[in-house]
């Protein structure tokens, strides 16, 4: 079978190579592979693995040899889940405990979308407790995970205030229920004070949502697009007493959790068009490239696809 691995040539390039067959352990499925997504972390990871590395977290497939314990689905089930960093291959083996079925009516393409998106954003939000009736701001709103971030709490009964980089980023967003969107440069002044911050952005976004967070309200930090050190204003325990700061790595996270039961959850919403993944880009797994550049040149509202 092939796999897309990284290339000597560096840059994103990654092509279709020759690995062999799964061989899965006696709680993994394996699934043939229909679609992958395209997540920024995948991109951080071309510039740090040798040649020849695997790559894909993403997966929607058919199982096509059910887990040998009994555990998850038969043979001729739809399902999508979360590979070990070994997604994009045309056929892989996943823990059943990280894949679910996937409901009638929910295609290939939304379904490669959901996981890793749909789980940090579930997670960062059950971090965040209760946000029926409180203020959400979410930066990094114009990404898959910020995207779901907003429909999700705006469903919880949250108001939802988004932040991108550009105008052009923060399209779609009060369609998703945010009910106000702004750029990073508007700074703090243009959103009202906030309960919850969900940031994935880190550096100055961070210490300029912060000023916004309201006494005893909780900041999620799930990510670093700036790769910063992590910076509040010197006076942030003076002035917002009671603030809770909360971290979240889904795959320190995943341990925990029942994922396999909170994507069932997630891919229900999408099959009930109460959630949109909000997949922007759609490519072909043979030539990744179009799709991995615009992701990479943050071109993509939303969710990158490589289908089969």
């Amino acid at each position: 079978m092939h796999a897309l691995t990284t290339q000597a040539d560096g840059g994103t390039r990654v092509r279709p190579t020759a690995v062999p067959e799964p061989e899965p352990r006696h709680d993994q499925a394996v699934v043939e592979v229909r679609a992958v997504s395209v997540n920024r972390g995948d991109l951080s990871l071309l510039g740090m693995l040798p040649p020849g590395s695997r790559l894909g977290f993403d997966v929607a497939g058919t199982v096509v040899r059910a887990a040998a314990d009994g555990s998850g689905p038969p043979a001729g089930t739809r399902v999508a889940g979360v590979a070990d960093r070994d997604g994009w291959s045309e056929r892989v083996a996943l823990s059943t405990a990280r894949l679910a079925p996937l409901p009638d009516g929910v295609g290939w393409t939304d379904a490669a979308a959901v996981p890793v998106a749909g789980l940090t954003a579930l997670y960062a939000l059950r971090q965040a407790g209760s946000v029926l009736g409180r203020a959400v701001l979410v930066t990094g709103a114009s990404g898959g995970v910020g995207r779901i971030a907003v429909q999700l709490a705006r469903a919880a009964g949250a108001e939802v205030h988004a932040w991108a980089g550009s105008q052009e980023r923060l399209k779609g967003l009060t369609g998703l229920g945010a009910a106000g969107t702004s750029t990073y440069e508007a700074g703090p002044g243009a959103t009202p004070p906030v309960h919850v911050l969900v940031d994935s952005v880190g550096g100055e976004v961070l210490r300029s949502a912060y000023q916004l967070v309201r006494q005893r309200g909780v900041v999620v930090c799930y990510g670093n697009t700036t790769r910063s050190d992590l910076s509040l204003p010197f006076d942030w325990g003076n002035a917002r007493p009671g603030v809770r700061i909360r971290y979240l790595h889904l795959f320190d996270e995943m341990p925990r959790r029942t994922v396999g039961d909170d994507l069932a959850l997630l891919l229900r919403l999408v099959a009930e068009k109460a959630l949109d993944p909000q997949v922007a880009l759609v490519g072909e797994w043979s030539d990744p490239e179009p799709v991995l550049r615009g992701v990479g040149d943050r071109q993509v509202n939303g969710k990158a696809v490589l289908v089969r």
